[in-house]
């Protein structure tokens, strides 16, 4: 036991109860871990199974959720959105309006192929040798296709007296002097053309355009018509919805307006001013920079001289910028000798410088043309021959007279 004691004391015994020491202190700690961890790992699943798989299945989704709406993500997905409806978009086709030379041409045929007076007067031609029954069965016919009484005795007494200095009874012949008679009447010498030159000033404004006319002519129609005719002569046209009292009136532009990408100044509330419309529509055209602005109104009765003063409070209000390029006025071509009573009053009222004749399809009143022309004094300047989005064209004398005297 001494020598234990002994050894123990030396440097070297010192150091080895040290190291026991230190040994037994480490394998208690270990024990110590081993036992506080093992009922942990063993009680977690044991005790809630349920609660531990649902908890599970949340983490999951929610790892899902925040991944899909990662900023990596969302960029992707806005990109995709916008490449979709680019996509959309540009599989919307805008309707392409039809060419002028092939749009005359397709109403030259169409006028044609319907029936006319000169169908009728050719009837009587034919007969050769035109006796004082034949031409007064002629003047009957012009004075049905609302020719006109004076145009009709002008016409008869010229032609007559060409065929007795010429001594012919060649229906052909009498048939050409015909032609050059009725065309001398439509007047192949007018000026049919828009004047549409932009006004200069302070700023450049657009030509502004002014349709008018009675309930039920198609104002809306031509407007929108006349919108596609611009369009494929290459000139950029703003719409405006002046018509506020006619609650579709706004929207039916609106359409005409979508279909050829053509834009529509209208306002929020039904029956407001219509000046202020228009008005409006001539600063949106100036800020816009657009050569032609048309402006659409509300149809009106040509004998309410309420009405037809607030017409003229339009133009006054529109000129207020820029002095209106064309006021048109449009008639149905059916409504013969009322139709020039109506072209009257509204001359009086805004100074008309140009016609649309819609329904002219040749059924026995092309002679509107000339009678409404030498009422007013202004061209016949468009004319429509049908329901179709292209059916309006620029009124074309020469082709208008060949066209009633075809076979």
């Amino acid at each position: 036991m001494d020598a234990v004691l002994t050894f123990l004391s030396t440097p070297l015994g010192i150091a080895l109860v040290a190291l026991v020491i230190v040994a037994i202190a480490a394998l208690v700690v270990v024990l110590l871990r081993s036992r506080s961890s093992t009922p942990q790992s063993q009680a977690g699943p044991v005790a809630h199974p349920e609660l531990h798989k649902q908890l599970v299945l949340e983490s999951e989704e929610l790892g899902e959720f925040f991944a899909r709406a990662g900023p990596q993500e969302e960029e992707h997905n806005d990109a995709c959105a916008a490449e979709s409806a680019a996509t959309e978009s540009a599989s919307v086709q805008l309707e392409v309006p039809e060419p002028l030379p092939s749009r005359l041409q397709r109403l030259r045929s169409r006028l044609a192929g319907t029936g006319s007076f000169g169908r009728a007067l050719l009837e009587v031609l034919a007969r050769g040798d035109l006796k004082a029954t034949d031409w007064e069965e002629i003047e009957e016919t012009l004075l049905v296709a609302d020719l006109g009484l004076e145009a009709s005795d002008a016409l008869i007494e010229s032609l007559r007296s060409r065929v007795a200095v010429a001594g012919t009874s060649d229906p052909a012949q009498i048939r050409s002097f015909l032609a050059q008679e009725l065309l001398a009447l439509v007047g192949a010498d007018m000026d049919r053309s828009l004047h549409l030159e932009q006004q200069e000033g302070e700023e450049k404004y657009p030509a502004s355009v002014l349709v008018v006319g009675v309930n039920g002519t198609g104002k809306t129609t031509t407007v929108g018509k006349l919108a596609r005719v611009l369009l494929a002569e290459g000139k950029s046209v703003l719409l405006g919805a002046a018509d506020t009292f006619r609650a579709a009136a706004a929207d039916q532009l609106q359409t005409w307006g979508e279909r050829v990408g053509v834009e529509v100044v209208r306002s929020d509330r039904e029956g407001a001013d219509p000046a202020s419309v228009a008005f409006e529509a001539v600063k949106e055209g100036t800020l816009r920079g657009v050569d032609v602005v048309l402006v659409d109104t509300a149809g009106r009765l040509q004998n309410k001289s309420t009405l037809m003063e607030e017409l003229a409070k339009v133009k006054r209000v529109m000129e207020k910028q820029a002095p209106v390029a064309e006021v048109l006025l449009v008639l149905d071509a059916t409504t013969g000798q009322n139709g020039l009573k109506q072209a009257e009053v509204f001359a009086e009222a805004v100074g008309v410088t140009g016609i649309v004749l819609t329904k002219l399809d040749g059924s026995a009143k092309g002679g509107i043309v000339v009678s409404v022309q030498q009422t007013l004094g202004v061209p016949v300047k468009f004319v429509g021959l049908g329901e179709g989005a292209d059916d309006l064209a620029p009124f074309d004398p020469r082709g208008f007279v060949d066209s009633l005297l075809r076979d």
